[in-house]
C-alpha cells in the first residue's frame, strides 16, 4: 500500500548536497505584509505613467498591508513631458503608498548638462532635446557652445528649484527585504557596498549575462526589452515606454513575482 505521506525519497544529488552541507538557498522575498510594485523606465511619459498608477491602484485595492513603489530611474528624455514625470513622481504617488525613486543615467546627464553646457553633445543624442522641451527650452540646433550656454541657462531658469532639488538627491539604490532596486545593475563578484556609481547607472552586457548570485535579487531597468524578464539573480522591468507604448511593473509580494502593464 502507497504510504502518502511519506518523503519522497532523494536522488544522488539530492543526497550528496545533504552529505556536503549544501541547501538550496531559500527564494528572495519582501518583508511580511507587504507588497512592492517596481515601475520601469518612464522616459517623459506621463501619460502612461499615469495608466500604470491607475492600475496599481486597482490591483491594490484590497490589499491591507503595506504598499510600496520603487520606481527605477530614467525619468526624463526621449518621451514628450519630462516635466510632467518629475512632478508626478514628487506629488502625483497614489495615496497610501510609499514612494522611493532611485537615479538613472538619463536623469544623471540632465544634471550633468547644467554642470557643463557641453555635454550636449552627448546627452542630445539619447534624448536631451525633449526635456528641454518639455521645460519650454529651446535646444542647440548647431555644434555652437554659445547656443549650449544659452540652454543651459534657459533651463536652469526654467527648471523649478524642487524638480532640481529632487533630481540631485535621488539614490543610486534601495534595498526592500531580498531585492536590491537599481536603474542598469551591479558588476557581478564586487560587493553591493563597493558598487560604483558608473556600473549602478550604465551596466549592461556583464551583468545581464552573468549567472552570479549578488547577495540579492537585482530589480532593474535601463535595457529595454520585449517583455519584463525573472532570472534566479535578477528581475528586468524595462519595456521602452517611450517607443513601444508599454509601461511594466514588476509585483513583487512574498516571494512571488507577476507584472503589471499599462499600454496606450
Amino acid at each position: 500500500m502507497n504510504d502518502a505521506s511519506a518523503k519522497p525519497k532523494q536522488g544522488p544529488a539530492q543526497r550528496l548536497m545533504k552529505a556536503m552541507g549544501w541547501t538550496k538557498p531559500a527564494p528572495a522575498e519582501v518583508p511580511a505584509n507587504t507588497r512592492v510594485y517596481a515601475v520601469g523606465d518612464i522616459h517623459g511619459c506621463s501619460a502612461l505613467l499615469d495608466l500604470l498608477h491607475e492600475a496599481i491602484v486597482r490591483d491594490a485595492g484590497s490589499w491591507l498591508g503595506e504598499k510600496q513603489i520603487v520606481y527605477l530611474g530614467d525619468f526624463v528624455d526621449r518621451g514628450p513631458d519630462s516635466k510632467g514625470v518629475i512632478e508626478r513622481l514628487m506629488h502625483g504617488v497614489p495615496e497610501g503608498f510609499r514612494a522611493h525613486h532611485v537615479k538613472g543615467n538619463h536623469d544623471q546627464a540632465a544634471l550633468d548638462f547644467l554642470e557643463d553646457p557641453e555635454t550636449y553633445r552627448v546627452w542630445r543624442s539619447f534624448g536631451g532635446a525633449d526635456t528641454l522641451l518639455s521645460y519650454g527650452v529651446r535646444p542647440p540646433l548647431f555644434e555652437s557652445v554659445e547656443q549650449m550656454v544659452e540652454a543651459r541657462d534657459a533651463f536652469e531658469t526654467r527648471l523649478p528649484k524642487e524638480h532640481l532639488a529632487f533630481l540631485r538627491e535621488l539614490p543610486l539604490m534601495v534595498t526592500i527585504g531580498d531585492y536590491l532596486f537599481v536603474h542598469a545593475g551591479v558588476r557581478p563578484g564586487v560587493p553591493l557596498d563597493k558598487q560604483v556609481e558608473e556600473d549602478l547607472l550604465w551596466i549592461r552586457e556583464e551583468f545581464l549575462f552573468s549567472s552570479v548570485t549578488h547577495g540579492k535579487v537585482v530589480v532593474h531597468g535601463h535595457t529595454p526589452l520585449p517583455a519584463p524578464v525573472r532570472a534566479s539573480n535578477r528581475i528586468s522591468v524595462d519595456t521602452g515606454a517611450y517607443a513601444t507604448g508599454i509601461l511594466t511593473a514588476a509585483v513583487l509580494e512574498g516571494s512571488t513575482c507577476r507584472f503589471l502593464q499599462a499600454k496606450t
